[in-house]
């Protein structure tokens, strides 16, 4: 952690909504005028698209597993490296994946594959990571340790399904089959690498649906926020005004001393709520932290 160079990541699972949690915290910068530097969890993927394929059919005839979830496929060393190097300095290296056409045709390249490493812009605010491994730990590496602010997105995880099922068909041309054999094939990694990481967040935002969601594998849409509550717990987070946000939040109720259950269609008003006084604090630690090496540099 950093006071002068902070990092704020949201981290969870593919199809957990990361994206949703993202567009917030960017809604927050734009706000609270926070100039941040951006990097994406697939950056640090160690092969692109074909690569991925090749390791996968690989490891398959030797009756082995590989995810995007794991180590052998994610360069977590580096991504490490990073958060210690931006902590210290303010500076390091990002890509970009680029998912699909969309993404590849700006850089004329083809989709699936990433761009060249290059330097963050200089003089940020703050880091903001959004991927799979914001909070990831394992014995030659440490990437939570350097975050100032971890945010978990968990949706229970037929709904995490479902939304990767439907994303990855409709947004990434994969064919249901195949992002149902990437579910199985990548369980062991999901367990050990990504579930781990809420233990470790500050705050979750679990979203849970009202609606059936029994069989994933067969559903034809996402539930709504509307069909939903969102569980929000808090650890490790000093003078959370649980009052202030049961008032604010129709609806809203505690169902731990920790935890805040919200509707579902408030989710994204409860995360700009609850995250913008953390990310102020946050921002005013740096500024106290920049007068006082100023003032010793006098």
């Amino acid at each position: 952690m950093s006071a002068r160079h902070p990092i704020i990541a949201v981290t969870g699972s593919s199809g957990a909504g990361t994206t949703t949690t993202g567009q917030a915290v960017r809604h927050i910068f734009r706000t609270l005028d926070v100039n941040a530097a951006f990097v994406e969890g697939d950056s640090f993927h160690r092969y692109s698209r074909p690569e991925m394929e090749q390791a996968i059919r690989k490891a398959q005839d030797q009756g082995k597993h590989i995810s995007y979830f794991g180590a052998e496929a994610n360069d977590f060393e580096r991504l490490e490296g990073l958060f210690r190097e931006y902590s210290q300095t303010g500076s390091g290296e990002f890509r970009r994946y680029l998912h699909n056409f969309d993404d590849a045709v700006p850089y004329n390249q083809m989709p699936g594959t990433f761009t060249p490493w290059e330097t963050l812009p200089e003089s940020t605010d703050a880091l903001f990571y959004e991927g799979l491994h914001g909070g990831v730990a394992g014995e030659d590496y440490d990437v939570s340790k350097y975050v100032d602010l971890l945010i978990g997105m968990v949706p229970i995880v037929n709904l995490e399904w479902i939304q990767k099922l439907i994303r990855d068909t409709s947004e990434r041309g994969h064919s249901r089959e195949a992002v149902t054999q990437g579910i199985v094939r990548g369980m062991e990694d999901y367990i050990h690498h990504i579930v781990p990481q809420f233990s470790r967040t500050h705050i979750n935002f679990q979203r849970v649906p009202t609606v059936d969601t029994s069989n994933p594998f067969s559903a034809k849409d996402i539930p709504s926020l509307d069909e939903s509550f969102v569980v929000i717990r808090f650890r490790g987070v000093k003078n959370v005004d649980f009052p202030y946000y049961l008032q604010m939040i129709d609806g809203s109720f505690m169902s731990r001393m920790n935890t805040l259950v919200v509707p579902g269609g408030k989710m994204v008003f409860a995360m700009e709520l609850i995250l913008t006084p953390l990310i102020e604090q946050i921002m005013e630690k740096k500024r106290n932290a920049k007068t006082q090496v100023d003032w010793l540099q006098k």
